[in-house]
């Protein structure tokens, strides 16, 4: 029993012991309390910033700092603070530091405080490149978007990246991506275009484009891409026209052509067209070694080729006329896959024994001072007959070589044609210029030569200067014709002061003529002769008329006037009464002569003062008509009166001719034995 309440005291005082101790054990726990979430802080902070406070819950508590990473932290009473300010990118540890704290007081146990301190990453450092400017080569003939290379920028504060690439400059590149500063080929390259690309890299810490105020830092890189030739063409043969056939690039050749003499062999390398043979590799950078090769044509050995310069000559002379054609081959020493082709033409021809040669040494020809381009050069000075030369080439039957070519040397004024033909190419502004003219046998390669003086003549219709008149002259010379006009008219008033006085009648046979002259023009002949119509008589009452053809007049010894030959002279003093009675009777006199442009009858008729005493006789065209000889003899008998009548006034004239045509009225009636006198006459 006694036993059973020892052991029952003894647990009670124990539990007694470990309940005070668990007690003083909980309560210094809450002397010293923290928060225990982390405690965050920027970096670059300001030094001496409190961090955090720490809690008591007695009096004499001390506390000690057991864990300071970076010995940065430091108490301040219960404030644990920063002694400077803190960078991210020079913290040895995570983002996190741990701070811990011991608490202290006497009968208590002390206590450890873990505190957690994370420092706040900022975007305070720029991104940089290792190096300023880079340098990548590349092959032409890259595939399209193959990687030349990446180029990457660092940043302290461990941020993304965001990358470009100047556009003007990356034509020929390109970027992957915004992210990744891998470089690509954005299209094929070929070195005969771009031998090397310069561009320019940009790196930005935070995504472009930028917000207002954020704080953003950019770098740039330059980078040199060298493109490098490759060996990818064959050689070719100069010269060559170059064609391109997609991404690749061929160089055609039209071949060449020489010329040789029959049963002749030439001394030397053959004279060819358009020069030597020759090519280079089609790689400009290249140059690679090239070797020569004749691998048809030449099955008689007449020629050879030199295997480095490409030259051929002659193994012996050529004895059979005509074009001889060999195919030329050349390729690279270093890889004979690469080669080209062409061909070489010689002509055996016989030998000319005559250069050409131009008719003459010197030639003269003419342009107008207004001439322009395209405008031809003249031969002479009086017509518009354009200028040509000649050459004559005396191995042709007709002198002429059809492979004469002309040239003008020394003179930048004209050009030449194929024909001989010159033609200016723009305004000549000299007085005369002088050329030299060339004839070239192209297939022989003989010349002729000539000169040629142009002189510049002025424009056509315009007066130079010596030919212009001064105003002096021009005074005189209107003078000079004042002084005949008037001269001419006082002749003509004495004239017809002389002509009035001497017989009045006379105006009468003026007026006659006048009056047949009006009826000789065309465009009133019509008009007239309808108006002589509605005159003609009743053919009751009229007599006939006879047409008296126009012949030389005689002189008549019994009436002592001017007469026609088919005048009969009437001796009875009733007729000469008569004749003169009709004389004063006579109003006009009607004469219109056979036109002989047209099938048009002739009708002479007389009017008096009684209509019933006019008779018309319509008489054939081909009747009594003289011939042109007559008629002008006829005339000239007229004008000049013959010598043995001496001179007579215009008055006495006009009334011989006015006796002739009254005492030749009764003859007109008898027509019948007027014309067999004509045809006796003729």
């Amino acid at each position: 029993m006694d036993t059973t309440f020892k052991h029952k005291s003894i647990n009670a005082v124990l539990a007694c012991v470990l309940v005070s101790f668990l007690h003083k054990i909980c309560f210094a726990d809450k002397i010293c309390t923290v928060l225990s979430d982390p405690v965050i802080i920027k970096e670059n902070n300001t030094a001496d910033t409190v961090l955090v406070r720490i809690n008591t819950t007695a009096k004499d508590v001390t506390l000690n700092i057991t864990e300071n990473p970076g010995n940065v932290f430091y108490l301040k009473g219960f404030d644990l603070m920063v002694k400077k300010g803190l960078d991210f990118e020079t913290l040895l540890g995570p983002e996190e530091l741990t701070v811990q704290v011991r608490c202290n007081k006497t009968g208590f146990r002390s206590t450890t405080l873990t505190m957690l301190v994370r420092v706040e990453n900022i975007n305070d450092n720029p991104p940089t490149f290792d190096k300023s400017e880079y340098t990548l080569n590349v092959n032409e003939l890259t595939p399209v978007n193959s990687s030349i290379g990446t180029i990457e920028a660092t940043d302290e504060d461990s941020e993304v990246l965001y990358y470009t690439m100047e556009q003007t400059m990356s034509r020929n590149f390109r970027l992957e991506s915004i992210y990744t500063p891998k470089i690509l080929v954005n299209k094929v390259l070929d070195y005969d275009v771009v031998q090397q690309v310069k561009l320019i890299l940009y790196v930005q810490d935070t995504p472009p484009p930028g917000h207002p105020g954020e704080s953003s830092f950019t770098a740039s890189a330059t980078i040199i891409i060298n493109v490098k030739d490759i060996d990818n063409r064959p050689p070719w043969f100069q010269p060559c026209t170059r064609v391109p056939l997609g991404n690749a690039k061929l160089c055609l050749s039209l071949g060449y052509k020489g010329r040789v003499n029959l049963t002749e062999k030439q001394d030397g390398a053959l004279q060819l067209q358009p020069g030597p043979v020759y090519a280079r590799d089609g790689d400009k950078s290249r140059n690679e070694e090239i070797s020569y090769k004749i691998v048809k044509g030449n099955e008689d050995n007449m020629f050879q080729i030199d295997e480095n310069s490409g030259n051929i000559t002659m193994l012996k002379p050529a004895d059979v006329a005509g074009p001889i054609s060999l195919l030329v081959l050349a390729s690279q020493v270093s890889n004979r896959d690469q080669f080209a082709t062409t061909t070489v033409t010689v002509d055996v021809k016989k030998k000319s024994r005559n250069p050409p040669r131009f008719e003459k040494e010197r030639y003269e020809a003419y342009v107008y001072s207004n001439s322009g381009p395209e405008n031809m050069v003249l031969r002479d000075r009086t017509s518009n007959r354009p200028f040509r030369i000649r050459a004559r080439d005396e191995d042709f039957a007709g002198g002429i070589n059809p492979d004469v070519r002309y040239e003008v040397q020394y003179s930048s004024y004209v050009n030449i044609t194929t024909d001989g033909f010159l033609l200016l190419k723009k305004a000549v502004r000299t007085d005369s210029f002088a050329l030299q003219l060339r004839a070239v046998d192209v297939s022989t390669g003989e010349s002729g030569t000539s000169t040629l003086s142009v002189v510049v003549l002025p424009t056509a219709g315009v007066q130079t200067t010596e030919e212009t008149y001064r105003a002096g002259d021009m005074a005189l010379l209107g003078f000079v014709m004042a002084a005949l006009l008037v001269l001419c008219l006082i002749v003509i008033g004495y004239l017809i002061s002389r002509v009035k006085k001497g017989n009045p009648d006379a105006f009468k046979l003026s007026e006659v003529s006048i009056f047949s002259s009006k009826l000789r023009d065309t465009g009133r002949s019509r008009s007239r002769r309808a108006e002589l119509r509605d005159r003609r008589p009743d053919p009751a009452q009229a007599g006939s008329v006879r047409a008296i053809p126009r012949e030389r007049q005689r002189h008549c010894s019994s009436c002592g006037v001017q007469v026609h030959g088919n005048h009969k002279h009437h001796s009875s003093p009733a007729v000469q009464s008569r004749a003169r009675q009709s004389k004063n009777k006579v109003t006009s006199i009607l004469a219109k002569e056979r036109r002989r442009d047209d099938r048009q009858k002739t009708v002479w008729f007389k009017e008096s003062e009684d209509s019933s005493d006019i008779e018309v006789e319509i008489i054939p065209d081909n009747i009594g008509l003289k011939s042109e000889e007559d008629w002008e003899k006829a005339e000239r008998d007229v004008a000049s009166p013959p010598s043995g009548g001496g001179e007579m006034e215009l008055g006495e004239i006009t009334t011989s001719n006015t006796q002739d045509l009254s005492s030749s009225e009764r003859a007109i009636s008898d027509s019948r034995d007027g014309l067999n006198t004509e045809k006796q006459d003729q």
